[in-house]
């Protein structure tokens, strides 16, 4: 009995949570590398990693007569995990490595789910591409839970030795004192109430209005397009510097903001109100540190930093604006906004009670309530702070890192046509804008629309900069 109970291992609620129907989700990782790459290096790389001695990597999902979920630790066959593709995966050589790849994830999104009778992890190499897509069921762990065990596996290029060091992404929130005043105490609870009320408004009644970027009842998230947005952080830093305390964050919501009103000004068949909200849903980590986290305090039974889903959501609003404003304004206003939501609790709010409607109700319930949210909302996304040097996987440079998630099931019915998830690698940050076709025909065109924000927010700032010191 004893040794059973060592190799079955019950759910946590969050993993239920994402076997749901309405909320089954799959994390989409493409990593390209340098030079083509060998099957079978692959495998005996993947076979003596880290990840395949992982507890959640060597399990299986199995049910018992109630219906009740837990993990049945097996011994592993990486052959039937390594799905090989010889040939380009699309027949056109004239669409570039990234979007053959891009096309290829968006297919596997809402076409193949993980099957249930082997742990719950795929790596396809895409040999003709330089390319592997790895996809772990979010059952497994959060997206920093993931990221930082594909860390562990890969190595640094100045030492091949070393892993990748997980230095500098955050700060821990348990070093130091944080000053705590009346004002602040009565503004954090003040600004939590506000944003509780309006994101249960969200859950009950309280929607965006119908735009080209949402859809109306009845729009069914099938077929899927799939669309990258380049970012350099050292661009995003010289736009930082022209506001006091900004953060890379307070940038990059600015620049969705911005992106999403010249996008609604290109594709818009009637004119729009100024500032007209379209909210986002975000997901925010809730570990003492932020950013990727060191593997042992992942793995450490207790640790806060703990292996698995532990985020909140966070309701995002921005606010369209036409064509020629101040394009500072945009990140001017994405960090009065954040500025409020860092004072709330919300993201923490949303956990624990989701947890306990888990706990109480079920995960049927609780993914009906998380449905709900996201069908009363524009778009979705998360960001993640990535390695900043370069690695090695199987010891080629690693040239990009791209991440995203699968849609919802097609059969379901929703009006949220976006998607977005964004790494950061090495000095560039990419982000993966996964829509419904039928709602956003070409993402390429939203993605030049950020692209070309943040070039105009860059070209503003350097402006700011100069006139600053004559």
């Amino acid at each position: 009995m004893e040794n059973t109970a060592e190799k079955e291992q019950p759910l946590t609620p969050a993993g239920r949570l994402f076997l749901q129907t309405e909320m089954d989700q799959v994390i989409n990782a493409a990593i390209e590398l340098e030079h083509p790459y060998d099957v079978e290096t692959i495998k005996t790389e993947v076979k003596n990693s880290l990840m395949v001695k992982h507890p959640r990597f060597c399990s299986l999902l199995v049910r018992d007569g109630g219906g009740r979920e837990f993990w049945r630790k097996i011994e592993i066959d990486v052959d039937q995990h390594v799905i090989v593709r010889l040939n380009r995966v699309i027949d056109d050589s004239g669409v570039s490595d990234c979007d053959a790849v891009n096309d290829y994830i968006a297919d596997l999104t809402v076409s193949s789910p993980l099957p249930i009778d082997k742990p719950l992890w795929e790596m396809h190499l895409l040999l003709a591409h330089k390319t592997i897509v790895l996809r772990v069921h979010h059952a497994l762990g959060d997206g920093i839970s993931l990221m930082s065990l594909l860390m562990s596996c890969c190595r640094r290029i100045d030492d091949p030795a070393e892993a990748p060091p997980i230095v500098g992404v955050g700060s821990d929130s348990s070093t130091g004192k944080k000053r705590w005043s009346l004002l602040k105490l009565a503004m954090v609870l003040w600004f939590t109430f506000i944003y509780v009320v309006e994101f249960i408004a969200r859950i009950l009644f309280l929607r965006d209005k119908d735009t080209v970027i949402r859809g109306g009842a009845g729009v069914e998230l099938w077929p899927r397009r799939l669309a990258t947005a380049r970012f350099r952080l050292d661009d995003m830093k010289i736009v930082k510097g022209t506001l006091k305390n900004a953060t890379i964050n307070d940038v990059l919501f600015g620049v969705i903001s911005s992106g999403l009103s010249r996008y609604l000004d290109i594709t818009s068949p009637q004119s729009l109100r100024e500032g007209l909200r379209v909210t986002g849903l975000a997901m925010v980590n809730l570990r003492p540190q932020s950013g990727l986290q060191d593997l042992s305090k992942l793995m450490k039974s207790g640790s806060e930093s703990r292996w698995g889903n532990k985020f909140g959501f966070m309701l995002l609003p921005l606010y369209y604006y036409k064509r020629g404003s101040d394009p500072i304004q945009f990140v001017k206003r994405s960090k009065s906004m954040l500025d409020n939501k860092k004072l709330s609790l919300e993201a923490l709010f949303t956990y624990q009670i989701g947890n306990l409607i888990l706990s109480l109700l079920g995960p049927k319930v609780a993914a009906l309530l998380n449905y709900r949210v996201i069908c009363n909302t524009s778009f979705t996304m998360s960001n993640i702070v990535g390695p900043r040097e370069k690695m090695m996987m199987a010891n080629i440079p690693m040239t990009s890192l791209r991440v995203t998630s699968s849609s919802l099931p097609h059969d379901l019915l929703i009006v949220q046509a976006i998607t977005m998830h964004m790494i950061s690698y090495a000095g560039i940050a990419e982000m993966q804008i996964l829509v419904a076709k039928e709602i956003v025909p070409d993402p390429h065109v939203l993605a030049r629309c950020f692209e070309d924000a943040l070039l105009d927010m860059k070209r503003a700032a350097t402006s700011s900069l100069k006139d600053q010191s004559n």
